[in-house]
């Protein structure tokens, strides 16, 4: 156990490849569940849980963690499993998703696998706990769930998604223009909460699941003319998403000279010097750390106003 807690913070290389790392855990039962090292800060054996009055029903309590109290959701609860009743043998995945850091209480934690994000698969359709999943992959012969967090925080505690007052009175865009964008991630609900944010704007919004998806879309439409940044000038993609990320679909866009005058900013839970660095090595225009409405709006209206 102390090898995989020890090497968490130490996977940087792999970003950019269209290459992640799960970290592979259990909650109530036998199913392998994975999340990308990437938005784990740290893993521990669970300390002594403080509950408080009137916590959402799957928080089990708070943890004082390195002089932090920190909200401890009951992973399993949160997606319709079973509650993890003791915590004394259970581990917390620390991560930090849209900005805020929380633990993930789950059962065990096993390892840590190197995945290329083409054998990460969109969930199927109709699975019990499909509207949790962001993806499935195979390891081993055993399918592992990637869960959709984003989700799960969201029901736990919303996040805004409308602009301030004064930013909408502030915004250069021409609304008469309703231009065409592309909106691209992995989560339904952060699709949403996105087309929710940019409504003022009037803008004509087009969506895509995944990297490869999206380029499909794009390539489509460069069957028919000879520049699509005309129809379609700018992208808000996430970078985390099953068969391409958002890196990698940045350099098809930017290896395409139909495609390459696409404006691309980054919308994603991921953080951090490492991908300002990457942002610029693929020829993004943008990076914006998932969620602020006011900041997502300004990088539209500064995109689609130059």
């Amino acid at each position: 156990m102390s090898s995989i807690l020890d090497s968490v913070n130490k996977r940087t290389q792999l970003v950019g490849q269209n290459r992640l790392e799960l970290l592979l855990f259990r909650l109530s039962g036998r199913q392998r569940f994975g999340i990308n090292v990437f938005k784990v800060k740290e893993v521990l054996q669970c300390p002594p849980l403080t509950t408080l009055p009137k916590l959402n029903r799957f928080v089990k309590g708070v943890a004082h963690i390195r002089g932090a109290t920190i909200s401890v959701i009951d992973l399993s609860a949160a997606t319709g499993g079973r509650p993890l009743i003791s915590t004394e043998n259970c581990f917390i995945i620390i991560s930090e998703y849209n900005r805020s850091i929380q633990g993930f209480l789950v059962s065990s934690v096993e390892r840590i696998i190197n995945m290329n994000w083409e054998a990460i698969m969109p969930p199927p359709q109709g699975s019990g706990r499909s509207s949790y999943l962001t993806a499935v992959t195979e390891i081993e012969g055993e399918l592992v769930e990637i869960l959709d967090v984003e989700k799960i925080l969201d029901e736990i505690s919303p996040v805004k998604t409308s602009i301030s007052k004064e930013l909408n009175e502030a915004l250069t865009i021409d609304r008469e223009q309703h231009y065409h964008i592309m909106v691209i991630d992995d989560s339904a609900v952060a699709r949403k909460q996105i087309i929710r944010s940019l409504e003022s704007l009037n803008l004509q919004i087009d969506t895509a699941k995944d990297g490869r998806e999206a380029l499909e879309k794009l390539k489509s439409i460069a069957a028919e003319m000879d520049d699509v940044s005309v129809e379609i000038p700018l992208i808000i993609s996430d970078i985390e998403m099953p068969e391409m990320d958002g890196y990698t679909l940045t350099a098809e866009i930017r290896n395409d000279p139909k495609l390459k005058n696409i404006k691309v900013v980054l919308h994603t839970s991921l953080s951090g010097v490492f991908n300002q660095a990457m942002v610029q090595k693929v020829g993004a225009n943008d990076f914006i750390a998932k969620f602020n409405p006011d900041e997502l709006a300004a990088a539209v209206n500064k995109h689609l106003s130059l």
